[in-house]
């Protein structure tokens, strides 16, 4: 079985920071969110993954490399634009061959991996398998509709779903699935929908297995949705403190404090996680915060936020909450303020807070 991750798209409601950045690698507990799906390949025992890649290949081919550091091969397989997650297939077609795939969306999470999946798709030997999870805004997702457990209509964000069953980014398919994507037109987006692609395939008697998600699974598209999936991951990670930590500092829960990381004066409520060589001097960093690489922070206090590496953040009255803050960008206290502060900020963004 071969894997296929699709890391081509724009991640436009991640903007402004995803103009600098591909979205995929976008970290949630200080690693890039196309490494998990990389990670879930390697343990299900898939060792030859293709990564389609848009605009942002050569950040992307940078960070993954051949894939070595998973002990997978990696061949990328370029896309023109994003059109459509059944274009994205129909496009791997040389490098996946005859081979069963998974197929994952690069910027999604799941919590139980892939093995069970895998292991269940040998088993059935369906035309495909696909993971469904009960949304609250099916509108916005590809929508299942079941039978007696089974699968009998699929549809791209309907606009007044009959069910409230959502398609999960990961697919497994058979190669039956060449020949669907081959018979299908643009959908009004102008996109071929790996939606129609599967109901070409319930239409001409092939199975379509459904199975409902175990465990979480996160889309990150969204601002809310990476801080979520940030506070699922930190919630599983174990204490370890490597850096350097003074006197009048306290830990405290579930941190993860890197090596070459200084915290003076300051207090750590986890979970949390802080990166190489970031500096935190008298501050309070709360729960579910990931600090990366080369940040610093004084005079602060921050939670339940994202903050990127290089970044300064000096002389903040108020606390910071809820927020993602790109590369490089600084944040320091100006004269008169306002009662509260949320951020989303770019690479190399500069805000002046009034005092």
């Amino acid at each position: 079985m071969k894997g296929l991750i699709l890391s081509g798209g724009k991640g436009t409601r991640l903007r402004p920071l995803t103009y600098t950045s591909a979205k995929q690698l976008v970290p949630v507990a200080n690693k890039p969110v196309l490494f998990y799906g990389i990670e879930a390949m390697a343990a299900a025992g898939i060792d030859d993954v293709g990564i389609v890649v848009g605009d942002t290949h050569e950040e992307i081919r940078r960070a993954v490399g051949d894939g070595s550091k998973w002990s997978v091969r990696v061949t990328y397989i370029p896309q023109d634009a994003p059109r459509g997650l059944a274009h994205a297939v129909q496009i791997s077609q040389p490098f996946l061959g005859e081979s069963p795939f998974v197929m994952y969306l690069g910027d999604n999470l799941l919590n139980k991996g892939l093995r069970p999946l895998v292991d269940q798709f040998w088993s059935d030997r369906p035309a495909a398998q696909i993971l469904l999870a009960k949304v609250d805004n099916p509108q916005q997702f590809g929508v299942a509709e079941l039978d007696n457990g089974r699968v009998v209509r699929l549809v791209e964000k309907p606009r007044e779903p009959k069910s409230d069953l959502a398609l999960v980014g990961v697919y497994l398919f058979g190669p039956e699935v060449f020949e669907s994507v081959s018979r299908i037109k643009p959908s009004f987006r102008q996109e071929l929908e790996i939606t129609d692609a599967i109901q070409d395939l319930i239409d001409r008697g092939f199975v379509v297995r459904p199975q409902i998600v175990d465990g979480w699974w996160k889309d990150t598209g969204r601002l809310e949705d990476m801080l979520e999936a940030n506070r699922l991951i930190l919630d599983t990670i174990d204490r370890r403190i490597n850096g350097d930590l003074d006197a009048m500092s306290r830990i405290e829960g579930k941190v993860i404090v890197e090596e070459s990381a200084v915290i003076r004066h300051s207090v750590i409520r986890g979970p949390a996680i802080i990166g190489p060589r970031a500096r935190l001097l008298n501050c309070y960093v709360g729960p579910f915060t990931s600090i990366m690489d080369d940040v610093e922070i004084r005079d602060a206090e921050i939670e339940h936020s994202i903050v990127l590496e290089g970044s300064r953040i000096h002389d903040i009255g108020t606390r910071i909450e809820d927020s993602l803050i790109g590369k490089n960008v600084r944040v320091h206290r100006m004269p008169s303020k306002p009662k509260a502060y949320r951020f989303m900020l770019g690479d190399n963004s500069e805000v002046g807070i009034r005092w």
